[in-house]
């Protein structure tokens, strides 16, 4: 009797051994969404579309917070989505950053996602981190479409080349911002070598009357062609009375501007949002630094409005693409830009922002200006030759 007990056990642990274990199964999650504007904001809207298409590929709850300003209105949402239930929160303005961390060392068991700020690295939180992309890229890309028109534009005589000069409307005069306009600028002097540009700021993120009144300016001051980094659509709308070609950001302003829209860059949240979503459910940690690229469906251009853009912009910008997916191509390259003349072979950036302002980052080797690779956020603060600002 006792044998065939013991062969009976043995039986059982062959079997048990034989077949595999269930998995664990996956954390629930449920996702609350801090904004700082609603969908009347181009810059939030985008966020929105991305935080509902990620959430509702993964299957999971969530609960969208609209109009928060960047103050402790910003905690007091936070706190509520995690009353609400929420265990993943992500909040969308570099202004939310020190509210997102003050809850989140209060509320460790809660995963806090930021996007465009700085600190996840230094403070060191397991539950904090920050993601951006390497929209550069896509504003070089858009400067190309840009840089396209203009040519069309000398070649047809409305101006000479000594004449190619664009406008760009800034919110605030800060690394994000610079970034942004200097790869525009850039892609756009890669095929129109003589274009120079002026800049203004509205400081503000959202001011439709301003960024109107701003583009209004530029055009007066005779610039060709118009780009911004400001939400509304003050700029485009200014180009479109004014039949000046607008590059405009976060999304295609065509059903504003038909008849002057070109192209516009962006950045598409849903990868990263899809990738904070799988991460809490299969219990892995999020890097405090998330870079998403053009390789990883995070950096887009809407499509080209062929109407408006010169012949040949669709095939150019698909040229320089492919040779960022080859590493062949930098926007940053030092070789392209100038400082008071100089080519720069070095420079310390605010990498690690420890409130103190203090650069302590070399982010210049091989030849080009290494954004976004020691943290997410932008960190390219320089002014280049060949951009001017008009408020200074």
């Amino acid at each position: 009797m006792k044998k065939i007990i013991a062969l009976a056990l043995t039986l059982v642990m062959i079997f048990a051994l034989a077949v595999p274990a269930a998995s664990a199964e996956a954390a629930e999650v449920k996702v609350g969404f801090i904004f700082l504007h609603d969908e009347n904001s181009t810059y939030d809207l985008n966020f929105l579309n991305s935080a509902k298409e990620a959430c509702e590929k993964q299957g999971v709850e969530y609960i969208l917070k609209t109009n928060i300003p960047e103050g402790q209105e910003c905690a007091d949402a936070a706190e509520e989505l995690i009353d609400e239930g929420c265990n993943v929160i992500f909040a969308d303005s570099f202004g939310h950053e020190s509210f997102m961390i003050q809850v989140a060392k209060e509320n460790p068991d809660v995963q806090f996602c930021h996007a465009t700020g700085t600190r996840a690295h230094t403070e060191g939180l397991a539950n904090y981190h920050n993601a951006f992309a390497s929209i550069y890229e896509g504003r070089y890309l858009a400067g190309i479409a840009a840089g396209m028109k203009l040519n069309a534009m000398i070649e047809n005589g409305d101006f000479t080349a000594e004449e190619a000069k664009m406008g760009y409307v800034g919110a605030y005069p800060y690394a994000e911002v610079k970034s942004g306009y200097t790869s525009f600028f850039l892609g756009a002097r890669s095929v129109c070598p003589t274009v120079t540009m002026e800049v203004t700021f509205t400081n503000s993120w959202y001011d439709e009357a301003l960024e109107k009144e701003g583009a209004n300016k530029l055009i007066n001051n005779g610039c060709k062609l118009i780009s911004q980094h400001a939400d509304s659509f003050g700029a485009p709308t200014a180009c479109e009375t004014a039949g000046v070609p607008n590059v405009s950001y976060n999304g295609s302003t065509i059903s504003v501007a038909p008849n002057t829209f070109i192209v516009s860059s962006r950045i598409n949240w849903t990868p990263y949002m899809e990738h904070m979503i799988e991460c809490v459910k299969n219990g892995e940690a999020i890097e405090a630094d998330w870079t998403g690229t053009i390789a990883t469906g995070s950096v887009e251009l809407t499509d080209v409005n062929e109407a408006v853009a010169a012949e040949g912009t669709v095939e150019a910008i698909e040229a320089a693409k492919a040779a960022f997916e080859a590493g062949e191509l930098h926007v940053f390259d030092t070789s392209a830009w100038t400082v008071g003349g100089e080519t720069l072979t070095e420079y310390l950036a605010d990498v690690d922002d420890m409130g103190d302002f203090q650069p302590e980052t070399n982010v210049i080797s091989d030849g080009y200006f290494h954004e976004s690779e020691f943290r997410s956020a932008p960190y390219f603060d320089i002014d280049i030759d060949g951009i001017v600002n008009v408020d200074a």
